[in-house]
């Protein structure tokens, strides 16, 4: 789908609304520690089709070798006859631009004291291309193949920022059997990667996260070097209205279960007084793009395209928000932030949606280098890193994009900050003031002119309007519609 028929949907989806600014609050820089966060990197080891068969058959400690070598005399004409066998709108990360990244965060992030990973590890389209270049493959080679493409990601990860945490989050993409399917239970997929994930963790972790991780894809940790700080890691694809098991099956439990085990591990977080960070990949609320797409009439009662399939998850951690210090996601592959609220006067929860290293958009790839305060367990401060180029070639920089605290002058990503930000995008319509340009220029990393100012009035409902009903109130607020969506 081209840039300008998205900009045509998001023109044709008009709502008002208006809303009263509130006033900054300001108080001493926080002590802190720096930490990496990345989501959506999407490695594609197929980015030269003539080298798959050799992948496939090598042991993961020689991939490195075969990716790093020269491009096929073919890659091109290969690589076009794959697109045509599996569509995607862009091109995902290669091995070249994954390399350039890690080079930017050694230089950068160093002396980070724990790496989080968002989710969607694995290419769009990896189960497709896999089957298409290797058709007589079996699924135990399939499943191999996945996680040596996860175990290289991880394991240069680790070489890049040694001696560090890195806690994983699943996305929608990352399975044993293709976009939005896992089983809940006995997943060869699960076992094989909670490995992985459990070894990135200090020792005295691996034990329960690979107990954890093996059983359904989520787990909780103590977060490194943030006291009285625990990490939640879910996996909320199976609270998407897409999800399906492996055999195409529609299946509530796993949802239902692993909320359930959230509000335990809440529960008792609450009661031992500790904070906690939830890291997740798909991010609860309104999924603005397709609403429009869709035509949707929100105004004459159609319910809002949703990230989710219920509105559980965000009513769980929003009734947290005393616990609930951050929440981190991925997917949309753009920089956004939003907050969970119970209702308009309420404490939230900040949540931070973490942008791609993928530019499969068409954005150019960041990763976000992030400042937090230990002893609260905020995000007191961020930079995002953004590369000059898609392509992580020679020609390639990564220079700073924006830092959080500069560009909206605010002592802290908290609750209240974003209340303050909020307010203030809703009383700006037009999207005039600084606060509301920067966002709009930093929303999709490498594009000024970002697609979400032909809906700025809707989409700044969305940030703090989680439930469908409640984007339709704010959203439709301003003027009575006459059958516009």
């Amino acid at each position: 789908m081209t840039r300008l028929f998205r900009i045509r949907i998001l023109l044709a989806f008009t709502v008002c609304l208006a809303a009263a600014p509130a006033s900054a609050q300001t108080k001493p820089a926080p002590q802190t520690i720096p930490a990496l966060f990345l989501s959506d990197i999407h490695l594609d080891p197929y980015a030269d089709p003539a080298k798959v068969a050799r992948l496939n058959a090598a042991p993961a400690v020689d991939w490195p070798e075969i990716l790093a070598s020269p491009a096929s005399p073919t890659q091109a004409a290969d690589l076009a006859s794959l697109r045509k066998a599996c569509p995607v709108r862009g091109n995902d990360t290669t091995n070249q631009l994954f390399q350039s990244s890690l080079r930017t965060i050694h230089r950068d992030a160093a002396h980070a004291h724990f790496v989080t990973i968002s989710g969607d590890l694995l290419a769009h389209q990896f189960d497709c291309k896999y089957r298409t270049l290797l058709p007589t493959a079996t699924h135990a080679d399939y499943l191999a193949f996945t996680e040596k493409t996860i175990g290289y990601i991880i394991t240069l990860l680790r070489e890049a920022v040694p001696g560090i945490p890195i806690y994983v989050a699943l996305g929608n993409n990352d399975s044993g059997c293709t976009d939005y399917a896992l089983d809940p239970a006995h997943d060869e997929f699960l076992a094989l990667t909670a490995k992985i994930v459990a070894e990135a963790q200090p020792e005295a972790n691996r034990a329960d996260v690979l107990r954890d991780f093996s059983a359904g894809g989520y787990y909780n940790v103590p977060l490194a070097d943030v006291p009285h700080t625990r990490l939640i890691v879910l996996d909320d694809l199976y609270a998407s209205g897409k999800y399906v098991t492996c055999a195409a099956r529609p299946d509530p439990a796993p949802a239902a279960a692993q909320l359930a085990w959230l509000e335990t591990q809440l529960s008792s977080a609450r009661e031992h007084s500790e904070h906690v960070w939830v890291m997740s990949h798909i991010p609860p609320g309104v999924d603005l793009y397709s609403t429009a797409r869709k035509l949707t009439n929100v105004c004459g009662g159609a319910h809002a395209v949703m990230f989710l399939g219920s509105e559980k998850l965000p009513e769980v951690l929003a009734a947290n928000a005393g616990t609930v210090t951050l929440a981190l996601f991925g997917h949309t592959h753009s920089d956004e932030m939003r907050l969970l609220q119970t209702s308009p006067n309420s404490p939230g929860v900040p949540l931070k949606i973490v942008a791609s290293i993928t530019p499969v958009n068409g954005n150019n790839p960041t990763f976000t280098v992030a400042r937090v305060d230990p002893a609260t367990a905020t995000l007191a401060d961020y930079t995002v890193i953004m590369a000059s180029s898609p392509t992580g070639d020679a020609a390639t920089t990564w220079a700073p994009e924006y830092t959080y605290s500069t560009t909206y002058h605010q002592p802290a990503f908290s609750s209240a900050a974003l209340t303050t930000l909020i307010t203030g995008f809703q009383a700006d319509p037009s999207a005039d003031t600084p606060a509301s340009q920067a966002y709009l220029r930093d929303y999709f990393p490498g594009d000024a002119s970002s697609v979400i100012k032909f809906v700025w009035p809707q989409y700044a409902c969305s940030l703090n309007h989680d439930s469908s009903a409640a984007f339709a109130a704010c959203a439709c607020a301003a003027t009575p519609q006459t059958g516009a969506p």
